[in-house]
């Protein structure tokens, strides 16, 4: 008999296997930012830790790494209860290819969204456009069932055109532009990525490392105060430290143990600031 997987706890290994010690429909939210098939080797340099080839992310062609997340993709719509969501992160290499399989597996009928996660960075080629955009598929485990708070953006408009006050236009002095509150579109334009921003550059030596606001978005939307948040290749715990900032469940898992202790050091570091005693636990 398998046993059950604990919460605010990293797993270091390999996810497939781990996944099996989950039960059925037992997790509220799902995030994964897998590797990209983007034929890159990726090291770590973090204080101390420093892992040449940390992981790769070679897997030859498309039909390959199809291959290799089917099987966790699988067992993550298992685990996923009625009323959870899931968000796959990926880019141009294989998104294509992602969305079919996705759509098989958790049916076409519950897609909800492909979220274009839209940044500025260096680098640019001068035979094609400039490919500075990520793509976030958001599936449910079952559409109309699953847990979604909206939120709002601002939309700014050329001038005041006095609508009505069900539709009030509000002054943004920084802007020196009127806008409007509207339901949050599938194209994300205010998170920058990290190394660009200009007050703060939070980068910590991990390649793939994701903006905290990135993963707050998605949990304060897809999930509740209390929820289990899973992330099967959480990397440098990005996502768990914003599910323990946000009072949720965590799980987290990853095949590098370079990135497994830094997402252990990074919510044991915030447990600490928040006069916790840490709990958590690193399995290898």
């Amino acid at each position: 008999m398998p046993h059950q997987l604990k919460t605010d706890t990293i797993y270091c290994g390999d996810n497939l296997q781990m996944l099996k010690d989950i039960p059925d429909e037992s997790i509220d939210l799902i995030y994964i930012d897998p590797p990209f098939n983007s034929n890159r080797n990726y090291e770590v340099f973090w204080g101390d830790i420093q892992e040449k080839r940390a992981f790769e992310d070679r897997f030859g062609d498309a039909q390959a790494y199809i291959h290799y997340m089917q099987p966790r993709i699988i067992e993550l719509y298992r685990v996923l209860k009625p009323t959870g969501s899931f968000f796959y992160h990926c880019d141009w290499h294989a998104s294509h290819y992602v969305k079919m399989m996705l759509d098989q597996i958790f049916d076409f009928n519950n897609f909800l969204n492909e979220i274009i996660w839209r940044y500025r960075t260096g680098g640019n080629s001068k035979r094609f456009f400039a490919r500075k955009h990520d793509t976030i598929f958001l599936y449910a485990k079952k559409e109309g069932t699953h847990t979604f708070h909206p939120i709002k953006e601002r939309s700014y408009v050329q001038k005041k055109y006095n609508y009505n006050d069900k539709y009030p236009e509000l002054w943004d002095d920084d802007e020196k532009k009127w806008y409007h509150e509207v339901f949050m579109r599938d194209v994300w334009i205010d998170i920058e990525a990290l190394g660009t921003e200009n007050r703060n550059n939070r980068r910590l030596g991990y390649p793939t490392q994701k903006p905290p606001l990135l993963m707050d978005r998605i949990i304060n939307v897809s999930s509740n105060r209390g929820d289990v948040i899973l992330d099967p290749f959480c990397g440098c715990g990005t996502t768990l430290v914003a599910a323990e900032k946000l009072n949720r469940k965590w799980i987290g898992m990853d095949i590098s143990p370079a990135a497994c202790r830094i997402a252990f050091q990074r919510v044991q570091d915030l447990l600490l600031l928040k006069n916790n005693q840490p709990e958590l636990s690193l399995q290898t």
